[in-house]
């Protein structure tokens, strides 16, 4: 589901960690917003939703692989010492493969 302009969709899926502490999520939460807040600002596509399980979200963002790679790079840095991200290129998840055909 490569876009025409070279813009590929990206799932980015985060747990918050067993060893998650509060005072840890409290402190990023302004660089995160702040993460989210720059990549929309620059034009870019970002949709996200918590999971019923109050520990897992999921984000779908796109952009060209580049820009994608630092937007999850920065993210991560900013987070990893309460969440486990991964970065999945959409067509790499089969299922949300054949969502994206229909």
């Amino acid at each position: 589901m490569t876009m025409a302009d070279g813009n590929s969709p990206y799932v980015l899926v985060s747990v918050f960690r067993d060893d998650a502490k509060e005072q840890d999520v409290a402190a990023a939460t302004g660089k995160l917003t702040a993460i989210i807040d720059d990549w929309s600002a620059q034009g870019n596509m970002i949709w996200s939703g918590p999971f019923d399980d109050n520990k897992t979200s999921m984000s779908v963002i796109e952009g060209d692989k580049s820009a994608v790679e630092k937007f999850f790079n920065t993210y991560n840095d900013a987070s990893k010492t309460f969440l486990n991200s991964y970065m999945y290129q959409w067509d790499a998840m089969p299922l949300l493969s054949i969502i994206g055909t229909k």
